[in-house]
Order: C-alpha cells, then structure tokens, then sequence
C-alpha cells in the first residue's frame, strides 16, 4: 500500500456533525387537552348532523299529514286520492270511490280542455268539456258525472273519438262515449 495515500487522509479534518435541531416537547397535559378538544369538536359536528336529518324527517311527515288532511278532509273520513301526472300529455288522472266497493277514474286532459268520467261497473265512459279558466274541482266532476249516470238516458254515444286525447281514448278504449 502507499503511504502518501494515507496520509493524505490524515491531514483532512474530520467533518463536524452537529446535531438536528429538536421539535419542542408537548407536555402530556396539552396532548390530552387537544384530543379532548377534538372529541368535542366531532361530537358538536354528529350531534347538528343528527338534528338537520330529523328536522327534515320530521318536516317531510308533516308535509305528507297535511297533503293527507288536504285530499282526505280535516277529518280524514274523504276518499283517498292518487294523482298521476302526464307533463308530455298535459293531463292529470284520478281514481275516485264510485259507491260502495267501487271505483272510477277521473282524467283532466288540460291540453284539449276535457274532463273524462269511467266507472268500473258501468259500461260507459263520459266526456265533458271544461272552460279554459274555470276547471272544476274533483268532487265537483264525480257528482256531475254520478248524477249523469244514475239517470241513465238512453242517447246516442259519440260517434268521432279523435277529439279524445291519448289518455282519454286509453280510459274509454271500447266503452261508449257520452256527453255530460
């Protein structure tokens, strides 16, 4: 080996280590203050979030109650309604009680201003035409109808069904159609 190689590594000085900078010390008490602050902050956060979702479940079922009591009546003794709405028809379909066990359905063709009348245990369907303004209500509709069926007069059925709407000739299909 060669000894000028050595002592060329001898005459440098070893380089100086000095040591790391130290990140201050958190005393156990602040660490404990700072987790329970956090648990606080969490539960804060679960308990607004558990009151806004019962506030919207609770809002949702009085919005459904007072829809209830508006179709039904105050006293809930009214016949249950349910509502199909056909926005590319423009029309609106009802199912109404027709008497004792019996139903019917009712449809507002809005686009054609017609009102149609089916019961399920007649053989008939009716037809009315309604003014642009002034539509009558469903009740209204079911006792003009009712009334108009019960006097059973013997006319003569409509004979042109293209002035029914889609949904109308569906209700009506092969049923007589009448005016009322």
């Amino acid at each position: 080996m060669d000894d000028s190689s050595k002592e060329a590594l001898m005459e440098e000085a070893p380089p100086r280590y000095t040591e790391s900078p130290r990140l201050p010390c958190i005393p156990h008490e602040l660490k404990s203050l700072l987790l329970l602050v956090a648990l606080v902050v969490v539960a804060l956060v679960v308990v607004n979030v558990t009151f806004l979702l019962l506030g919207l479940h609770l809002s949702e079922s009085h919005a459904e109650t007072v829809l209830r009591m508006t179709i039904q009546g105050l006293d809930g003794q009214g016949t249950p309604q349910q509502l199909a709405m056909s926005k590319k028809e423009r029309t609106g379909t009802f199912a109404v009680r027709d008497g004792l066990n019996a139903s019917a359905t009712v449809v507002y063709d809005y686009g054609k201003l017609l009102v149609g009348y089916r019961s399920w245990r007649q053989r008939a369907c009716y037809i009315t035409r309604v003014d642009k303004d002034n539509f009558p209500g469903l009740d209204t509709v079911t006792e003009t109808f009712q009334r108009r069926q019960a006097e059973d007069k013997i006319s003569m059925p409509l004979a042109d069904r293209s002035l029914l709407g889609t949904t109308s000739s569906i209700l009506c299909s092969l049923l007589p159609v009448y005016w009322a």
